[in-house]
């Protein structure tokens, strides 16, 4: 308790409360929020460390300076002491970290007014001429998972045989696609832009300006229902999609998609797409190979990819790719070169045991894709690690109950909880389909992590799924 109270005033709380709207992407409701729930400051700057952009950097000294000058004058009414002055004094000398707590909102709302705002709005008007006058093809990657995953695998199997721009890593609202469009050359065969909705409206907001002539959904599965309420809400926004281009290619895996689907809509999953059909599936973690055949055509691929859920966006840019008239060779080459991204289905030694990293992002798909790859994938031990899923809004207790039913099924030997709000509903899952093996429940993630390799032996497989940052209980 004296630790808690005494964190705030810490000299690094300044540098503190700045990582927390950082964090937040500097949205003042959700860092109040996180500002509020907040018992211990000292804990807070756990996962990374603040990022000193211009931004940041001008919000740190902003209430630094104005910590020392609120400091300054509450020593100086308890020196000279006029009436009332003593304890005036000390409640701005006590008092300083919850105003400041509250006042660094107030430079950056009037920069965001007065500033950034209107240098956005300038930007992402200029963007969507440019995006009207280029003559490529334009691909969006909507979703609720799978986008960024999506986006690269066709932006590297299509430039083999097509020049190709996309947004990079994972750079998916309207500012991003401004800045995306102001550095193309105009000669590009295509361009795949990428969607990062989060609330109603946004993925049609994104097609009026960027101005796809053709679409891929990846999935819909419970995201962002913070900002959605429902999953028909996030739905119906995702597939506005299909009214904004010439062409909607849909993931048919994702089984909440189905009441989206118009006959109009092309299918591709883990049996095929566009017409070719895929056989002799197998996977290891040193990747995933398949064979595509269509009449008398065939071709076999192998990617680097691991899991045999990755064969239905693998099969849709193969597929796509020869529709685009690139050569079975350009293909081929093209699917070789694919390879696992950064905390996505990520495989890596460690003492000897093979661990899987998909801790980039989560939601209730990418659970039963990894739950599944931990099933099927042979090991002396499998253990199973996750916090559980964020922004799920009210379907959190159903979700996370799937979600420890969907563990339960995979008879992991170790199951590796992060204690937060979806513990409990885990564990509720997990004893439904009557789970056998060992459960922990971890406190400290981080101190967890880093000492992973002294939980692992030769011959283990660890799948670790999504990630929660501090701004989440």
């Amino acid at each position: 308790m004296i630790r808690a109270f005494l964190s705030v005033f810490r000299p690094s709380y300044p540098r503190i409360i700045v990582y927390m709207l950082q964090s937040t992407e500097y949205q003042i409701g959700p860092y109040l929020r996180w500002f509020w729930r907040t018992q211990d400051f000292s804990r807070v700057m756990q996962r990374r460390a603040l990022e000193l952009t211009r931004p940041a950097r001008l919000l740190l000294l902003a209430v630094r300076l104005g910590i020392v000058l609120e400091i300054l004058a509450g020593i100086g009414l308890i020196i000279w002491h006029p009436v009332g002055g003593i304890a005036f004094g000390l409640a701005l000398l006590l008092g300083y970290p919850v105003v400041w707590g509250h006042f660094v909102a107030v430079p950056l709302e009037l920069g965001r007014i007065l500033i950034t705002q209107p240098a956005e709005h300038k930007l992402i008007e200029q963007s969507r001429g440019i995006f009207a006058d280029h003559p490529g093809i334009k691909i969006a990657v909507a979703g609720s998972y799978g986008k960024t995953s999506m986006k690269e695998l066709l932006a590297t199997v299509l430039s083999h045989g097509l020049k190709v721009a996309a947004t990079p890593a994972n750079k998916n609202v309207s500012i991003s696609h401004a800045y995306f469009a102001r550095k193309l050359q105009g000669d590009e065969d295509v361009l795949i832009i990428e969607y990062g909705e989060g609330k109603p409206g946004d993925v049609a907001r994104f097609a009026a300006i960027t101005k796809p002539t053709h679409g891929v959904i990846t999935g819909l599965a419970p995201a962002h229902l913070d900002q959605y309420g429902t999953l028909q809400a996030a739905g119906e926004d995702i597939f506005s999609l299909g009214r904004a281009v010439e062409a909607l290619y849909v993931n048919s895996d994702s089984p909440d998609v189905t009441p989206f689907l118009h006959p109009e809509y092309a299918r591709f999953s883990n049996a095929g797409a566009l017409g070719w059909k895929v056989s002799a599936v197998k996977t290891s973690v040193q990747g995933t190979s398949f064979t595509l055949s269509k009449g008398s055509k065939k071709i076999a691929l192998h990617s680097g990819l691991v899991g045999k859920h990755q064969v239905g966006f693998l099969a849709f840019v193969a597929a796509f790719g020869l529709e685009l008239g690139m050569t079975q060779a350009q293909v081929k080459a093209g699917i070789a070169e694919t390879r696992p991204f950064e905390h996505r289905m990520q495989p890596y030694e460690l003492g000897g045991a093979w661990v899987i990293d998909d801790t980039y992002n989560g939601n209730l798909e990418g659970i039963r894709a990894g739950t599944a790859l931990l099933a099927e994938l042979p090991a002396k031990r499998k253990i199973y690690v996750t916090p559980g899923l964020v922004d799920q809004g009210a379907e959190s207790h159903r979700v996370h109950v799937e979600v420890g039913e969907l563990i339960a099924a995979a008879c992991p030997d170790i199951v590796v909880l992060m204690n937060n709000s979806a513990t409990d509903a885990i564990v509720e899952g997990l004893n439904r389909k009557s789970f056998k093996g060992e459960l922990r429940i971890e406190s400290e993630p981080l101190e967890f992590y880093r000492n992973l390799k002294h939980l692992v032996a030769h011959g283990d497989l660890v799948v670790m799924q999504n990630d929660w940052t501090d701004n989440y209980a």
